[in-house]
């Protein structure tokens, strides 16, 4: 019995010795792995920050993944984890607006620079304004008598809106231009909804107000439809207005509706590429050798690249902006308004609070521009940015709003007690309402044979998602939702020098482009983002300033963990898609976002001011 005793207990003594050598062995190859990683970076980021760029020849525009005001993680780190982890994570990738814009403008000055490629391949998009503020970085460089050429083997819509900028466009022989138009396309849940026996209660004002439509039907309300069609019409014939400007054609050339293309095609016999030549969206066809040659009589030839002499705009060196002078603040609203702290891709209220107060606080900073591309979100936090941004305007520091692609409902919220608004003619804003929606699953429960019950002191303490709401609990959930609408309109009246009800006819949950906010007089004027730096400086009475850019940087370990989290978020939906059927791939996709932005509704009254469908054009 002993002898039995000592086989069990030195199986068990050795097996656990195993278990242990492999848990040390797999954290020490792990951390090992960690330690090369980092030095890797810290090298990569000395030898990119030490190196210029010495030979002559063209700056690659080569944007891969999006442009955003904020992105999650710097330019630097994406072109890190393209290298460390492969090209699988390049789409999760987002770029800094502002940052491609200063990298065009000191090209410009650069006479190492002797033109861009602008390479899209890899763009996957971005709004309207951001695009067009790019477009006036290259047309500024296209002035100062360097040429812009573009290049690709086909382009989406998003990709030759910048390629029409350049001054000569290339396109492969077996390529497209693939022009299509604009729309917006939601999933709705009412039947669904009515399937799974969940009660869904709705609580809004705004004939326009479209964000709780899914909820309770199954498609667009006629005045959804009527106010959707509007705007986005607008903002394609904004598209159509610039690229023919660019390309000095008609807008009916650009695109002459599906049929006009379809006549189009006939007569080249379907032949994408030529079709494209011969409505002069593009310059030349070439296959890739073609274009190489060409480049390389134009820019020289890199024995080391073995290609035409470029430099990437990733592993441009850019130079630190002169500090002298007071400072313009310059703080970011980028993305859904939450509570809390910021997250990737929201709006977090008290971290844009955090920011709007140091800069108040800062006896350098003299203005503050508000930069705001969000679609709205949570009441609550809404107002504790709106609250901070009117005490630094009391402490005598002008705010100046710059609406990017959008500025909707709490986007507009938040821009109210600005001095001064700029938007873009393609800036989605005002969508002015507020809702709420609370769903409860006593139906449900009910079916499944599942019921719940209890005692309570008042039927406001009653409250649960596994019974119905009490009435008295809907008529408060409503009576707040209406006074917090009657507020939005009365700060929108005060701020605008309007009444309540001259901004009620216009508000409504009514999304209005930015040319039509002007004429509404929701905003001051139309610009971008360098008019409103100069008037936040203007009203400071500012001679000598430099911007002076508030956000929080991520640490050193942070940026390490997102570039690798980042490759496995790259790699695993893919894998699994992959065993899919397309459609229910692309249902999936669909309904994980849209599951998303309901997750990260954390708004304590449950009010939101939100344009759902601002941010689904396509």
């Amino acid at each position: 019995m002993r002898t039995l005793w000592r086989i069990f207990a030195g199986f068990f003594k050795w097996t656990w010795r195993l278990l242990n050598f492999v848990r040390e062995l797999v954290m020490n190859v792990f951390f090992i792995f960690l330690i090369l990683v980092c030095a890797g970076i810290w090298m990569h980021i000395s030898s990119t920050s030490q190196a210029q760029h010495s030979t002559r020849g063209a700056l690659l525009l080569d944007i891969t993944g999006v442009v955003v005001d904020k992105p999650s993680t710097s330019n630097r780190l994406g072109v890190i984890g393209r290298q460390l982890f492969g090209a699988t994570s390049d789409r999760l990738q987002e770029n800094s607006l502002f940052d491609i814009v200063e990298t065009i403008r000191q090209a410009k000055d650069d006479r190492n620079i002797t033109g861009i490629v602008l390479d899209l391949k890899d763009f996957a998009g971005g709004d309207q304004p951001s695009m067009q503020y790019i477009g006036k970085a290259l047309r500024e460089f296209r002035d100062s008598g360097k040429p812009v050429i573009a290049v690709g083997d086909s382009y989406t819509q998003g990709q030759y809106y910048l390629a029409s900028f350049a001054n000569k466009i290339w396109l492969s022989p077996q390529g497209t231009v693939d022009l299509h138009g604009f729309a917006t396309n939601g999933l709705y849940y009412k039947s669904l909804l009515d399937k799974l026996k969940v009660t869904t209660h709705v609580f809004r004002v705004g004939t326009y107000k479209s964000a709780v439509e899914p909820f309770i039907r199954d498609d667009m309300s006629p005045a959804a439809r009527e106010a959707d069609s509007r705007w986005i019409g607008e903002l394609w014939q904004n598209y159509l207005g610039t690229i023919a400007a660019n390309r000095q054609i008609t807008a009916e050339q650009v695109f002459p509706g599906a049929q006009g293309m379809l006549d189009g095609l006939r007569k080249v016999d379907g032949d994408t590429a030529k079709y494209a030549l011969e409505n002069k969206l593009v310059d030349s066809l070439g296959s890739s050798a073609d274009i190489e040659k060409a480049l390389t009589k134009q820019f020289g030839w890199s024995k080391e690249d073995k290609n035409y002499s470029a430099v990437s705009m990733y592993d441009y060196t850019t130079k630190k902006p002169s500090e002298n002078g007071d400072s313009v603040a310059v703080v970011f609203a980028n993305g859904a308004i939450m509570d809390g702290q910021e997250t990737p891709g929201n709006v977090g209220g008290d971290t844009t609070a955090s920011q709007i107060r140091d800069a108040r606080l800062d006896p350098k900073v003299k203005a503050i521009v508000l930069r705001v591309n969000s679609p709205g979100g949570s009441v609550s936090a809404s107002e504790v940015i709106r609250a901070e941004l009117v005490a630094a305007r009391a402490a005598g520091k002008p705010v100046v709003v710059s609406m990017g692609g959008m500025a909707a409902s709490g986007g507009y919220w938040i821009s109210t007690p600005a001095n001064y608004i700029v938007a873009n003619p393609s800036t989605l804003t005002g969508s002015i309402g507020i809702f709420g929606v609370i769903n409860t699953v006593e139906n449900s429960l009910d079916y499944l044979g599942v019921h719940t019950d209890g005692v309570s002191t008042s039927p406001l303490a009653d409250v649960s998602v596994t019974k119905s709401l009490p009435p008295e609990v809907s008529e408060m959930m409503q009576l707040s939702i209406e006074s917090g609408y009657k507020r939005f309109i009365t700060l929108v009246a005060d701020s605008r020098k309007k009444t309540p009800e001259q901004i009620d006819q216009i508000a409504q949950g009514h999304v209005w482009t930015g040319q039509d906010a002007k004429n509404n007089g929701l905003v001051d004027s139309l610009g971008d983002f360098d008019d409103a730096v100069a008037k936040a400086a203007e009203l400071a009475k500012l001679k000598q300033w430099h911007v002076e850019y508030y956000q929080d940087e991520p640490s050193f370990l942070d940026l390490v963990m997102d570039s690798m989290s980042g490759s496995v978020r790259a790699m695993l939906p893919e894998a699994i898609q992959a065993y899919l059927p397309a459609p229910v791939a692309t249902a999936a996709k669909a309904m994980k976002a849209e599951g998303d932005k309901l997750a990260a509704f954390n708004d304590p009254q449950s009010r939101y001011a939100f344009c759902l469908t601002c941010a689904n054009v396509r």
